[in-house]
């Protein structure tokens, strides 16, 4: 299982359930990521979502304790159930945000990452891959700059 995520220089993921720095890029470069692909999404990640609509072009998985309906979406309550709509399709990507990034981390053998060259005020954290000796960085792009903004495209792997 794939993560795709954008990061701060401190591993921070977001404020306030949404991002304090977005950078065109980094929306391009998911967009292609994710392309065609089932994505595992929580609810109010969804919620900070163009519209709070499931994104189109994907089999949009939201993972929620609540007992409701999303059009567009498939609704599942638990990790079994994500795993197993998952398991229908080729491939599937944990878009977030962090609780669902670490209830699926066990999962995941494939992160990409865009660092952001920045420290926003964050609480939410997405595990710090650097520190972890069970991740490597496979691939790390060139340091490229967005309205004054650095950032870079990476990809790290699990070690097994």
């Amino acid at each position: 299982m794939e993560a795709v995520v954008a990061v701060y220089a401190d591993w921070g993921i977001g404020c306030r359930g949404t991002q304090p720095v977005v950078l065109k890029a980094d929306r391009a470069h998911f967009r292609e990521l994710t392309a065609g692909a089932a994505v595992i999404v929580g609810r109010k990640t969804l919620a900070d979502f163009p519209g709070g609509r499931p994104l189109k072009g994907r089999h949009n998985i939201v993972v929620t304790r609540q007992d409701l309906s999303i059009d567009g979406a498939q609704v599942v309550h638990s990790t079994e159930e994500a795993l197993a709509a998952a398991g229908e399709h080729e491939r599937c990507l944990v878009i977030g945000g962090a609780s669902v990034y670490r209830q699926f981390f066990p999962w995941m053998d494939t992160v990409h990452l865009t660092q952001i060259d920045l420290t926003p005020v964050s609480d939410s954290f997405f595990p710090d891959l650097d520190a972890d000796p069970a991740w490597r960085c496979a691939g790390a792009g060139p340091w490229q700059e967005e309205d004054g903004v650095r950032y870079r495209f990476c990809t790290y792997k699990k070690v097994n």
